[in-house]
């Protein structure tokens, strides 16, 4: 018999859980306060299979408990019991190790999900079920371990009006987890807008965050709302903030502080009513320490904060991903396209510094050409000819974008043999401009000239970029005839 460890203050809360979950079939032990709990667990000797911990108890509170638990029994499954009103208790539980939540009251249904989640049943009480064929109809991306664990986090800060600060590279998926936080919180029914801070310029931003009202500036021909305001009763999502105007970032913050704000030309304020959630692939406390961000709006933002790892860091989760994005954009009359071995073994060795979105393109490509062998070639290749940190080799030519390097002329030399200083100097920086260009075009072409996530692959600011481009001639992306 399985049993599980209940540290709980509350005499009728331990009462119910002792009911519920002997019914189920477990053992049940009981600890009054963190001290106990640890004391238990040290002495168990391994017995214990679960541990059900309440946040706030006497002497040593639940979070202290799970920290020392984690010290002692590091394998030993914990859920925490919290008020649905403390998302911070929450994220700290999950630094700490936490597997699950559940939220007081305790419902049964959901008691008895979580722990058979955690913890499967006792075999005597589990019933003998028919084989059934395996399906390999749509599934779920959230298959591996972070997102399980990511999975309880948003349903229990869905509930909460509170900011919430997404983390990771470029690709690793930051605006799907905000649409499934907005999703399940009460504003699912309200409106879902995003604002990309680094695609728009400074001066653009401020109206397309707060609008303005008609003859605010030459064009200004109409009174125009903000996101701000079309978000009104929903969510409005800043992403990638760490690009956005250090100016504008005061502004901001005065938004966020006291809920309202004016519109361009406007001369009276308008009150919002929006939850705000940022995504950035910046380490914002760097950008902090170079003047580049305001610390009061990192810590006005990061209320709630989930880092995203990138997919080479969740490799339980690939396969499960290529699937489902191989059923998501096959044809319905189509059967169900098997990844083979060869592929599997390609997709699980490859780094991916294009994250999610990359694996997206490839089994997009793979249902395309129907051809595993080559596509595991690729990308094993890219990752042999790739020269640095998120660059992949060339999809096309430089030709065939609208772009050939510089022909470099040959140095003359004089009577002695050694060209002249000035001609070096010249050579070498023209070298060095058309290093730095196929460079560009390198990133470019491997994102399929989405210049952002270029950037990102380069590891350079964006407007950076968009400067760079200009000024070593490279233009817009050209589509190579094909045959």
């Amino acid at each position: 018999m399985k049993t599980i460890l209940i540290a709980e203050d509350e005499p009728e809360v331990r009462n119910y859980l002792r009911l519920a979950l002997t019914c189920r079939g477990y053992d049940v032990e009981f600890a009054q306060n963190g001290d106990e709990a640890v004391h238990s667990v040290q002495n168990g000797h391994g017995r214990f299979s679960l541990a059900l911990l309440d946040i706030l108890m006497p002497q040593k509170d639940g979070l202290e408990a799970l920290r020392e638990i984690r010290d002692i029994c590091p394998n030993l499954p914990v859920v925490m019991l919290s008020g649905a009103s403390a998302p911070a208790n929450i994220v700290t539980a999950m630094k700490y190790g936490a597997c699950d939540f559940l939220s007081k009251p305790v419902g049964h249904d959901e008691l008895c999900r979580v722990i058979e989640r955690t913890l499967p049943p006792p075999a005597a009480s589990v019933p003998r079920l028919a084989h059934v064929p395996e399906s390999h109809g749509p599934m779920t991306p959230l298959a591996g371990t972070w997102s399980q664990r990511v999975e309880q986090l948003l349903r229990s800060i869905g509930s909460s009006d509170v900011p919430v600060l997404l983390q990771g590279e470029t690709g690793v998926g930051k605006e799907v987890l905000a649409r499934k936080l907005h999703a399940r919180s009460p504003r699912a029914g309200g409106p879902f807008l995003k604002l990309n801070c680094a695609a728009l310029p400074s001066e653009l931003v401020e109206s397309e965050l707060f609008g303005y009202d008609r003859g605010a500036f030459t064009g200004a021909f109409k009174s125009t709302p903000g996101k701000f305001e079309m978000a009104s009763g929903g969510t409005i999502l800043l992403d990638e903030i760490g690009d956005m105007d250090f100016r504008l970032q005061a502004k901001l913050l005065q938004v966020l502080q006291d809920r309202e704000f004016m519109r361009l030309g406007a001369k009276e304020v308008s009150r919002i009513d929006v939850r705000v959630m940022a995504a950035t692939h910046c380490n914002l406390e760097e950008a902090i320490a170079e003047s580049r961000f305001r610390e009061d709006l990192y810590y006005r933002l990061n209320v709630i904060d989930i880092q995203i790892p990138p997919l080479r860091e969740r490799t339980d989760e690939i396969i499960p991903l290529a699937e489902f994005f191989i059923s998501t954009h096959a044809s319905p009359t189509e059967p169900f396209l098997e990844i083979p071995p060869v592929l599997r073994t390609a997709l699980l060795e490859h780094q991916w510094p294009g994250n999610v979105r990359e694996l997206e393109n490839v089994m997009r490509k793979y249902l395309i050409l129907r051809n595993a062998s080559a596509i595991a070639t690729d990308l094993r290749a890219g990752a042999n000819r790739r020269g640095r940190r998120g660059m992949l080799p060339l999809a096309l030519p430089a030709r065939d974008r609208g772009w050939e390097p510089a022909q470099l002329p040959a140095p003359t030399a004089t009577d002695d043999g050694i060209p002249p200083p000035a001609p070096i100097l010249e050579h070498v920086d023209s070298a060095h401009k058309a290093a730095e260009a196929q460079a560009i075009v390198d990133a470019l072409n491997s994102c399929l000239w989405n210049r952002k996530q270029a950037a990102a692959m380069l590891q350079i600011d964006y407007k950076a970029l968009l400067y760079k481009m200009r000024k070593l001639g490279i233009g817009e992306r050209k589509v190579a005839a094909t045959a």
